[in-house]
């Protein structure tokens, strides 16, 4: 005999439905609504819902697979069928790590978890430690970016599922790369989301840009808390992941004394004691909130990291010049400078974007709280046609910016493409069988870009099977010029990050910066390695006793050293041992 729970305190009564035959199974109701119940016909393969109080057939909301999509019927599956072989694999420090960003669908002409895998070696000859997948649990269609989730312990069927997924970590545990996932635990899908009919999965107290937001603190919060927890636990333990990032934390209100992400954290604390393995959880926060990294001694939630999306902003606004939106609060020396030296820029003084006191003090922070990058799917995707800088930048210009991401003290993290340059878009794509739903994303995608000044008219179609295609990745364009020597660029790079003991150092208050915003260059210094960056579109000269100095690498053949100076083409950056 199995046994099946389900969670529905709005239910008086719950039955199980088989399939194919539709018999219904009455289950037995238990405390706080929950209902069970033990049937031979639960093994693997067998397809079933569950109805509510006699109504039509809904999945389950623990579902691991949707053979017939997110309206259909669940289907069981045994996790632990798969003959894994990493068992002497341990993901390295989140500190010493270079992260990897990648969208499934696009990362490969397959477009599914095994497509992804032929792509490994490339990414051990790189030097990526951990790849972060975007959101893989089951969204409605076929193609999408995966925030828009609504089975949430189901892999995508699209990918390869279940069995997918497995094959894709174990061959990365055996090339000696860490995988990451992003969770989405802020919002549902709408399409496909039936857990309101379960019970109070949600709450009108707080309003997020989704609708209602997950209940984490009101009546009947308890178990939606736990199916936060369990699901971050199956997939560390039955997947094998190593480390999750949650999506857009400041999304998720809860004003219980134990935070959801405090508990969260907790939880995953005892996993990786359990299991034995390093385990880290990266929170994407809108804040500039140290909170969400400090110790439960200090009052945090003891996250392993947060995104620092400021330095993004910091380097973009000076190399492209744009000022809309929240551009507007940088594109000076002395913003960049403020990143490097603190990991946020605001750090509670005024924005001009926001017409408020924005984000809290970093004091005490070490660089690997932070993850850092000049590209991911949201700055890229969000941008109107999805264009990359790489796609306007000059290659001296995509130089720099790896270079002040990559030596940087924090976590440095690459988008899919990135590091040869791609000139393929990221556009935002979805798959809605729904009109009504198809045409609010298209709505609201105009409305959301009209604050960036950007022409609705030039906004690709999101449910277009073309804005999907259009995002792929070109490999062969990396064999060719000038894209190797961007690609030889970034291998450089993150080899020095690796093998240089001074950059192995994160403490920020060891992280000298100075720079002349009227002559538009920088430098930061970690240990002895020296960073000259030159921001300006004609040679700089920059003063400095250089006395003994032996260069490491420089972006630009005709870069000058002196003993007391050193000159710099346009946009050049050279990395000094001094």
């Amino acid at each position: 005999m199995s046994s099946i729970s389900v969670w529905a305190p709005k239910a008086h009564e719950v039955c199980l439905v088989l399939l194919p035959e539709g018999e219904r199974v009455p289950m037995v109701p238990g405390d706080r609504g929950m209902f069970t119940l033990e049937h031979p016909r639960l093994q693997p393969g067998q397809c079933y819902g569950f109805s509510l109080d006699g109504g039509p057939m809904r999945p389950d909301p623990r579902s691991r697979h949707q053979p017939e999509g997110v309206h259909g019927p669940s289907c069981r599956v045994d996790l632990t069928r798969f003959s894994w072989d990493d068992a002497g694999f341990q993901a390295p420090p989140l500190g010493a790590g270079v992260l990897y960003e990648l969208h499934v669908g696009t990362f490969s002409p397959e477009g599914t978890f095994d497509g992804a895998i032929a792509r490994l070696p490339w990414l051990k000859e790189l030097g990526v430690t951990h790849i972060e997948i975007m959101p893989v649990a089951h969204f409605p269609g076929q193609r999408g970016w995966g925030y828009d989730g609504v089975c949430w312990f189901a892999p995508h069927p699209a990918y390869g599922g279940t069995e997918g997924l497995c094959r894709l970590v174990n061959a990365s545990h055996r090339a000696g790369i860490a995988v990451l996932l992003d969770v989405v635990y802020n919002h549902f899908g709408p399409s496909g989301n039936y857990l309101s009919e379960f019970g109070p999965y949600f709450t009108s107290t707080y309003r997020t840009p989704w609708g209602d937001a997950l209940n984490f603190d009101g009546p009947g919060s308890d178990e939606v808390r736990r199916f936060v927890c369990d699901n971050a636990c199956e997939w560390l333990e039955h997947y094998h992941l190593d480390g999750l990032r949650l999506d857009a934390v400041h999304a998720i209100y809860d004003h219980s004394a134990t935070h959801i992400l405090a508990q969260l954290a907790e939880c995953v604390d005892d996993l990786s004691v359990r299991l034995g393995r390093h385990l880290v959880l990266i929170a994407e926060s809108d804040l500039n909130d140290a909170k969400v990294v400090r110790t439960r001694a200090e009052g945090g939630y003891a996250l392993t990291s947060t995104w620092s999306d400021d330095l993004h902003h910091a380097v973009h606004a000076l190399l492209t010049g744009e000022r809309s939106g929240y551009y507007r609060d940088y594109g000076k020396l002395e913003h960049l400078a403020q990143g490097l030296r603190h990991g946020f820029v605001y750090r509670g003084q005024y924005s001009p974007h926001r017409g408020r006191c924005f984000g809290g003090d970093s004091l005490g922070l070490r660089g690997r709280q932070f993850v850092v990058c000049t590209q991911n799917h949201d700055q890229v995707g969000n941008r109107a046609v999805g264009d990359r800088p790489s796609m306007s930048a000059s290659v001296a210009q995509q130089k720099l910016a790896a270079a002040i991401v990559l030596l940087s003290p924090f976590v440095p993290m690459l988008f899919m493409g990135e590091e040869w340059g791609c000139l393929q878009p990221f556009q935002y794509f979805t798959d809605h069988e729904e009109p009504w739903l198809a045409e609010a994303i298209r709505s609201g995608r105009r409305q959301e870009f009209s604050a960036f000044g950007w022409d609705p008219r030039v906004i690709p179609d999101p449910q277009a099977e073309a804005s999907f295609e259009a995002s792929k990745l070109v490999w062969s364009d990396a064999s060719s010029e000038p894209h190797r020597e961007v690609l030889a660029w970034y291998r450089s790079l993150i080899a020095l990050r690796r093998h240089e003991p001074s950059l192995a150092h994160d403490r920020l208050e060891e992280t000298a910066v100075d720079y002349s915003e009227e002559a538009g260059w920088l430098t930061f210094r970690r240990g002895a390695i020296l960073t000259v960056c030159n921001f300006r579109d004609e040679t700089r000269t920059v003063e400095l006793d250089l006395r003994g100095a032996r260069t490491r690498l420089a972006s630009d053949p005709e870069i000058s050293v002196a003993s007391r100076h050193i000159a710099l083409p346009p946009h050049a950056v050279a990395v000094l041992e001094v």
